[in-house]
């Protein structure tokens, strides 16, 4: 399927969703959110993707929501601006429900919902040159895209008031430090970098990495003792499956497994 605004490719179990309006700094406007939530949605249901890949045309990986959009696209401004958050929280939480691995490859400036999308990946590597800035304050709103929710669970609240009340803006360097970001790597090598994660991610043990993120999406709410009897369940699970079955037989026989994804 063809799309406008970004481009959608699956090969060797790796999705890879590009976002593909540079001209306008990849901003979201409501088609693009559209176009998110589909690609998204795919990477949900279909069967042969063992991960999925977001990076970005152009110098920006995306800088935030459409301004043009929120205050031409519609006679209201307040109308526009909750079509659009709503249209882009569906698309974010398809992306939050994919459970295969996700990873972000940061080009440049992830800024307003960019930052949301970047920080959304279960791994998230960046270009020395990429910059994180919250920037709602500085049009004075407040943030979307689950920000809120994220942000303080990854970098702990206090980092996240200063962040997000101060709109503080974080080099990568700065990004690694807090724990925003997982790898910090040159231009250059970003590409290279990410696809060889992403690629190893896509040809593992699908269904035993879908139990750890859903396992560590579940940490926060559980006790240890109720914790360690959903890993219990897990790991009895994913032992008996074709790719549980081909890891304990390589292992024993000292050899590579051969993961299928099953």
């Amino acid at each position: 399927m063809n799309y406008q605004y970004l481009t959608f490719t699956i090969e060797d179990r790796l999705a890879t969703i590009t976002l593909n309006r540079p001209k306008a700094g990849n901003t979201l406007n409501l088609e693009f959110s559209k176009e998110l939530e589909d690609v998204t949605r795919l990477c949900q249901i279909n069967k042969d993707i063992g991960a999925v890949l977001i990076n970005a045309n152009g110098p920006l990986f995306c800088g935030g929501g459409d301004l043009d959009y929120m205050v031409n696209g519609e006679d209201n401004v307040e109308l526009a601006l909750k079509k659009l958050a709503d249209s882009l929280h569906v698309g974010f939480a398809s992306i939050a429900r994919i459970n295969v691995p996700v990873i972000a490859a940061v080009n440049g400036a992830a800024a307003g919902i960019g930052l949301s999308l970047a920080l959304i990946a279960d791994i998230t590597i960046a270009s020395e040159k990429a910059v994180f800035v919250p920037a709602y304050t500085a049009i004075g709103v407040s943030p979307d895209g689950g920000l809120t929710h994220m942000l303080p669970r990854i970098i702990g609240k206090k980092r996240a008031q200063e962040m997000l009340l101060c709109n503080r803006k974080l080099s990568a360097q700065e990004a690694e430090s807090w724990g925003m970001i997982n790898q910090v790597t040159s231009p250059d090598e970003l590409a290279d970098v990410a696809l060889k994660t992403a690629s190893q991610l896509a040809q593992g043990p699908t269904l035993a990495l879908a139990s750890i993120k859903s396992l560590l999406n579940a940490s926060s709410t559980q006790t240890m003792e109720s914790q360690m009897h959903l890993e219990g369940i897990a790991l009895a699970a994913n032992s008996v499956t074709e790719d549980g079955q081909a890891g304990i037989t390589a292992f024993l026989n000292k050899t590579k497994p051969e993961f299928k994804g099953r």
